[in-house]
């Protein structure tokens, strides 16, 4: 038996979907014919298909960056917790996205309040379960300066992203952190009744130490 095969594209014109339809004829034995019908939406689901293809195996698009760094300084930080939480505040660090101020308030019960480094803003705050309050009164029993205070002194080696009280022995101070411009961090001691600031030793041995 002779085979005829038959192959006619028809481009309709009514619209399908709000897409060509274009119709694909297929004669064969017997005269039967088959048709197919493609519409340019199935086009594009393609063409998205092979988009989604191309990208298998690449690497994943790089993350947004951070937002940039708050104007509010520690000092400022630690005055907005204050005024949330009273009480005296024994540690300011610049953690995660926020000001996070230990207070020590009345009753021997410890707060952490975050505060927004853009507006000065309090976040939240909590009560924190620790047991260290007689050891932080005895050590500031006879300061003059406060966490505030120290934080401020201190912007004068740089900015400062954190104040912490250091009640051990007999070198007690409020340590510092500071950034320079540049991105190098440092640490300072900030003296409790005169407010003098020096480099912490401690920090200068480890430089000594890295650069051998």
């Amino acid at each position: 038996m002779k085979r005829n095969i038959v192959i006619a594209v028809v481009t309709a014109a009514a619209l399908v979907g709000g897409g060509t339809a274009t119709a694909l004829a297929v004669a064969g034995d017997d005269d039967d014919t088959t048709s197919v019908t493609r519409t340019d939406d199935a086009r594009d689901d393609d063409r998205d298909d092979d988009r989604d293809d191309d990208r298998d195996g690449a690497p994943a698009p790089a993350p947004a960056p951070a937002p940039a760094a708050g104007k509010v300084t520690a000092a400022e930080a630690i005055a907005a917790a204050l005024d949330h939480t009273p009480g005296t505040a024994v540690s300011a660090e610049l953690d995660d996205g926020s000001w996070e101020i230990d207070v020590l308030a009345e009753g021997d019960t410890w707060h952490t309040v975050r505060i927004a480094p853009d507006s000065g803003k309090v976040l939240g705050a909590q009560q924190d379960d620790e047991d260290d309050a007689a050891e932080v009164r005895a050590a500031l029993k006879n300061a003059k300066v406060t966490a505030e205070q120290a934080a401020k002194t201190a912007e004068s080696k740089g900015t400062v992203v954190s104040v912490d009280l250091d009640d051990d022995g007999d070198d007690r101070a409020w340590e510092t952190e500071t950034r320079a411009s540049g991105g190098d961090e440092r640490d300072w001691k900030v003296d409790l009744r005169s407010a003098t600031v020096t480099a912490d030793r401690d920090d200068d041995s480890d430089d000594d130490s890295d650069d051998d």
